[in-house]
């Protein structure tokens, strides 16, 4: 099938987490399935326009037309993007906001982007189905639904929406349909409104022909009030078109096989390389040469729904372990403090880089001897996946695709050994965390169940192939009920 991607950010060029990863892999599965596929993104600044523009578009929103070009952009693994191209509403410093505030146009930078996509489907790539991502691209739906309910050709055309994480909405007031051009007959408890404002990820829930999100137990989470940020009864009603569809990674670039980015490569067969890597990674934290002593880390943005709350707690108590942490990052200031205190307080113990580094983040999945993810919620979550296969054994809260993940060690029942790969503990609070992270310890110490544990979660495939095959199989049937709907809806 030829698939249109709709996101707001995607590898290779723009990035602010899990999203982009996954907007650059699922394509490339995809199109090694033998799939037609095309990415639309926003050209933002420092991305480099492609070698030609391909349509100028006039994009009729509300009173005003913007005008945006579609760049044409590279062809990584067969995979086609676009770029839209409108340096008023993308070429910033950031692409959602700055100092930890949104831009305050956000609704229409994204509107538009919205228009570019309908019509990018029309004039320039037709596609036999469009896959749109969180709510950056929720208007999609909308426009194809309302405003081009005479275009047949677009009428048949299904929309996919995953849902990569529920706390981020895109929450508007009312006034933003006039500048948009919505109808305001759309602002309504079944439409986009959303406690007296305009809601964009619902409007892609509800306008959507199915629903995905990145993991099984996420799907079933977000269906609850406390996972479902005010939407829960929304993804409720439209259960029957929701899909868990766990993310994957891509192993030609997140094994210590084939990683170039790390000091020395090795296999679930021969670690000595991890050694070497875990060296290199004290090094360039300025971090004690001690190979013998645990090593944890951490990757993440600061936020408190990665559950740093809990880690503010109990670090001071942490620490006083036999522990080294390293830790990068960025996010809220009051976690960029913390870490900045904690690391001039012990800095024998702790590292820390306030920055996005790709190469880093290799390293520290190779050098680390166990890795840290305590979330309240986790969609999906990539680094855990990573981490299980660099050997690097994750401790997580049993929560969204966490639990999917990682099989959890108990001493309390023998046969898990065979299947476990990590800890996880189940109740939100800094005890809990502490006394799990006590427990990877002591079983660090015991070198051969610590070496099982490596070797169960190295073995783990979660390559994108099965869930590429699971996105195909949902684009088919997603079709054939938009084609039906079509039908129906020109017989009455």
């Amino acid at each position: 099938m030829r698939v249109l991607f709709v996101a707001s950010e995607g590898l290779p060029y723009s990035k602010t987490g899990g999203l982009a990863d996954v907007v650059e892999a699922l394509p490339k599965a995809l199109v090694a399935m033998g799939h037609e596929v095309a990415v639309l993104l926003p050209r933002y600044r420092g991305v480099r326009p492609g070698a030609h523009a391909v349509k100028t578009l006039e994009l009729p929103m509300g009173a005003a037309t913007r005008s945006c070009t579609i760049v044409d952009g590279a062809r990584p693994h067969g995979v086609q993007y676009f770029l839209v191209d409108d340096p008023a509403y993308f070429d910033r410093e950031n692409l959602y906001g700055s100092a930890g505030t949104d831009y305050p146009d956000n609704a229409e930078r994204y509107a538009e982007f919205a228009y570019a996509a309908v019509e990018v489907a029309k004039q320039v790539w037709p596609p036999e189905a469009i896959h749109c991502h969180d709510w950056q691209s929720g208007l999609v739906p909308v426009l194809l639904r309302t405003r081009r309910q005479g275009d047949a050709e677009l009428r048949a055309i299904p929309v996919i929406f995953t849902i990569h994480n529920m706390g981020y909405q895109g929450v508007f007031p009312r006034q933003v349909l006039g500048r948009i051009g919505v109808a305001e007959s759309e602002f309504r408890m079944d439409g986009l409104e959303f406690y007296g404002k305009v809601n964009y990820l619902k409007a892609g829930l509800l306008y959507s022909d199915y629903l995905t999100t990145v993991s099984p137990q996420y799907a079933e989470e977000i269906q609850t009030p406390e996972y479902g940020h005010g939407l829960d009864g929304v993804v409720h009603s439209r259960a029957e078109r929701l899909v868990g569809i766990l993310n994957g990674v891509d192993y030609s670039v997140w094994s210590p096989e084939v990683d170039h980015a790390i000091a020395a490569r090795y296999s679930a067969k021969d670690l000595s390389g991890k050694t070497v890597c875990k060296s290199e990674l004290l090094a360039e934290f300025d971090l004690p040469a001690n190979l013998n002593r645990p090593l944890a880390g951490i990757i993440s943005r600061f936020a408190d729904q990665k559950g740093f709350d809990l880690l503010a707690e109990i670090a001071e108590e942490l620490l006083l372990e036999d522990i080294a942490m390293v830790v990068l990052g960025s996010g809220d200031e009051k976690y960029v403090r913390m870490f900045k205190d904690l690391a001039r307080r012990y800095p024998e113990q702790l590292g820390v880089r306030i920055a996005y580094d790709d190469v880093l983040a290799h390293k520290i999945e190779a050098g680390a001897d166990m890795f840290l993810m305590p979330s309240r919620y986790e969609p999906c979550g990539l680094n855990q996946i990573y981490s299980l296969r660099y050997g690097t054994v994750p401790v997580v809260r049993a929560t969204g695709g966490l639990v999917d993940t990682v099989a959890p060690f108990d001493y309390e029942v023998p046969r898990s050994m065979g299947q476990a790969t990590g800890f996880s503990f189940k109740e939100y609070t800094g005890a809990a965390l502490l006394a799990t992270m006590r427990k990877a310890l002591a079983v660090y110490r015991e070198k051969v169940t610590w070496r099982r544990l490596q070797a169960n979660g190295m073995r783990k495939d979660f390559s994108w192939q099965a869930s590429a095959t699971e996105y195909g199989r949902l684009y088919e049937v997603a079709r054939k009920a938009r084609i039906r709907s079509a039908a129906a809806s020109s017989n009455v």
